[in-house]
């Protein structure tokens, strides 16, 4: 199975510039390409992301697609949580303004397994996840473009937590480098088994990274930690 990250579709933070390329999924040159190579090569295909047009909101979605070996879409997830920062080094980033969040969480049967499919700012928000465990996910797709400063500070650490909390592999595509748009993304593409063991960091350098899958080791690590059987409702918090 190919991963690609955030934004694989389009990456253009000049909006004016970039809706000349925003359409209907339907009408998306990028997907339907990658549902050609998906058949072509008889492989399944997580295309990152792309910006679509939503006709109800019209505004953009962020889009995940997931493609089988046969070329047909298995899955769609729209990004949830949209980010909205202003960081120390001057950059601002206000997704809402362009995007509408979506507000379904998905799972997909794939050849590795149930995977809970979640975008970048996603990361932050581990309610998601452990509803997406909870229903039965054994992988989470995290497809991103991190900002250098964020993912210096926090994006192994989340991505190791996300892993460790449900007992899944991680598959975290990542941009990386300095972008035609003046943005820059800190990449280290990450691959985290079950247990929060990094099996594969791609650095800052783009590039196509391999690695197979124990799968057995999502059900070994939750019969060691078994975080999800043992997770509680509560009432609360209590302020007093």
């Amino acid at each position: 199975m190919v991963f690609l990250p955030e934004y694989s579709g389009l990456c253009d933070r000049d909006y004016e510039r970039a809706k000349q390329s925003v359409t209907l999924e339907g009408q998306s040159v990028y997907v339907q390409k990658m549902l050609g190579l998906a058949k072509e090569l008889s492989t399944w295909i997580h295309i990152g992301t792309i910006p679509l047009f939503n006709e109800k909101t019209k505004k953009w979605v962020n889009r995940t697609i997931v493609i089988d070996s046969s070329g047909q879409i298995r899955a769609r997830y729209d990004k949830i949580h949209l980010f909205g920062a202003k960081l120390d080094n001057g950059e601002s980033w206000s997704e809402a303004s362009i995007f509408s969040p979506g507000d379904e969480a998905v799972l997909v049967d794939t050849p590795l397994g149930s995977m809970g499919l979640t975008i970048c700012y996603d990361l932050r928000f581990p309610s998601l996840y452990a509803a997406l465990g909870n229903c039965g996910a054994t992988v989470f797709a995290i497809p991103s473009a991190f900002t250098v400063p964020t993912g210096r500070a926090h994006w192994e650490t989340l991505l190791r937590a996300r892993a460790i909390e449900s007992g899944c592999y991680v598959i975290a595509a990542a941009q990386t480098g300095s972008h035609s748009d003046g943005r820059k993304t800190y990449g280290h593409s990450l691959v985290v088994d079950p247990w929060g063991d990094v099996l594969l960091d791609m650095g800052g350098e783009t590039g196509v990274g391999n690695v197979d899958l124990d799968l057995g080791l999502v059900q070994e690590a939750r019969r060691q930690i078994p975080a999800i059987a043992n997770r509680a409702d509560f009432r609360g918090p209590t302020r007093y």
